[in-house]
């Protein structure tokens, strides 16, 4: 099954030498499971012709706000709106999470409680997961078309489903070492010490990364 992944952003440089740039994250993470991928670079303006370029879609992460003025997030909306009304699956995560509510009718704001980062407990769909985070906004106001199924202490719209499309706040591509670079290269002066310190001192117990890949990868070939 041939997925486009929709960079909405890029790695920080550092991180980008060791780990590679999101798209590679998401490769990584979702290797093994009868996928093959190729980027449209988003954020740069790099669009695809259209919703049936691929079988199916991941929207990435990205520093930006969905409620940014870019020129590129209305473009992104409109495709999203395309996907949805061609029923191409769709899977967004983070930043791809809060714009898929934003294009179907959502809101989505800078959270008053402040920023989750590091690994945390999702339930979502029923099961527990303990993957990364890194986000401040959240969605606050959900689309009419979509249910929330799941959610954390910290967040409580983290996953929502529509007709095709499911979406999550936490971030399953990043690992242990993803989250270390980030806390160096973006955190340290914009999220408050104690919380990146946290996060550094939970990255040493497991996380459920590759269950999280498998609901994703499952998710996509089943609607396709």
């Amino acid at each position: 099954m041939h997925i486009g992944i929709l960079q909405t952003g890029h790695a920080a440089d550092p991180v980008r030498a060791e780990n590679g740039d999101y798209d590679e994250m998401f490769q990584r993470l979702l290797g093994g499971h009868g996928l093959t991928f190729t980027t449209w670079n988003v954020v740069d303006g790099v669009f695809p012709d259209g919703p049936e370029s691929a079988e199916g879609w991941l929207i990435t992460g990205s520093r930006h706000g969905a409620y940014d003025d870019l020129p590129w997030i209305p473009r992104l909306e409109a495709l999203i709106r395309d996907i949805r009304d061609v029923h191409r699956p769709l899977v967004g995560i983070c930043f791809g999470h809060q714009i898929v509510a934003q294009a179907l009718g959502g809101k989505v704001e800078k959270f008053a409680g402040g920023w989750s980062v590091g690994p945390q407990t999702y339930t979502i769909e029923g099961r527990d997961y303990r993957v990364p985070a890194w986000h401040q906004d959240q969605v606050v106001e959900v689309p009419r078309e979509a249910q929330v199924v799941g959610h954390s202490d910290f967040c409580a719209n983290a996953a929502l489903l529509y007709d095709g499309i499911l979406t999550i706040q936490p971030h399953p591509e990043f690992d242990a070492a993803t989250v270390r670079g980030l806390i160096e290269h973006r955190g340290r002066g914009t999220v408050p010490d104690g919380l990146l310190d946290a996060a550094t001192d939970g990255l040493d117990r497991p996380m459920d990364r590759a269950a999280m890949a498998e609901r994703l990868a499952t998710f996509l070939k089943e609607h396709a």
